[in-house]
């Protein structure tokens, strides 16, 4: 059993987009402004949010991460499914094949997608010295623990090695909440 402790990201519901929609959305030209870094090297959170909207419901200021990706993703909670009146499958970060689409406002204008909203599946973050001394590879499962008064055990954790990742374990607000788990929280592997 691995025994080095893995700091908790927590990730609310954020869109990534591309420039073609950004440009629609805030106006040509348009570029992102960094409001936070965050845990993994060049990715931020960006001042400039939106709002979804589907024919149930709607969710406001809806943080845009940065920086610009090739197509536009929306990443939510299965609790905001619930309220949007979406069935988004859980799904690793950039496979959006048979996602739904959804509508996304911005200040200057609006963008349709049809496809690319996902529930985030959990996943591990690290470069190949964290997975060679963690004794796994990328694209493989594993479970990871989690101590305190709502201590679990997360299973089915997707391990995504990448040179320019920081070791850091993401999960969503309503996982987090099921186990107590903020930004400062740690886990270990233990399979």
């Amino acid at each position: 059993m691995c025994k080095t402790q893995i700091q908790c990201g927590v990730s609310n519901r954020h869109i990534h987009v591309c420039q073609q929609d950004l440009e629609i959305l805030f106006g040509s030209g348009y570029k992102l402004a960094v409001k936070k870094d965050l845990s993994q090297t060049g990715q931020y959170a960006a001042e400039e949010t939106v709002k979804l909207v589907t024919a149930k419901s709607q969710i406001e200021n809806v943080r845009i991460l940065g920086p610009v990706r090739k197509e536009t993703q929306v990443e939510i909670s299965l609790t905001d499914t619930f309220k949007l009146g979406i069935k988004a499958p859980l799904k690793e970060s950039g496979d959006l094949e048979g996602t739904p689409g959804i509508l996304i406002v911005g200040p200057n204008g609006f963008v349709l997608i049809n496809e690319g909203v996902i529930v985030p599946s959990r996943h591990l973050h690290m470069n190949k010295v964290n997975a060679v001394a963690l004794n796994v590879k990328d694209k493989q499962i594993v479970s990871v623990k989690c101590d305190g008064p709502r201590s679990l055990i997360f299973n089915q954790v997707l391990v995504r090695v990448r040179e320019d990742f920081v070791l850091d374990f993401h999960i969503d607000t309503d996982e987090a909440n099921a186990a107590g788990l903020n930004n400062s929280s740690t886990v270990t592997i233990i399979s």
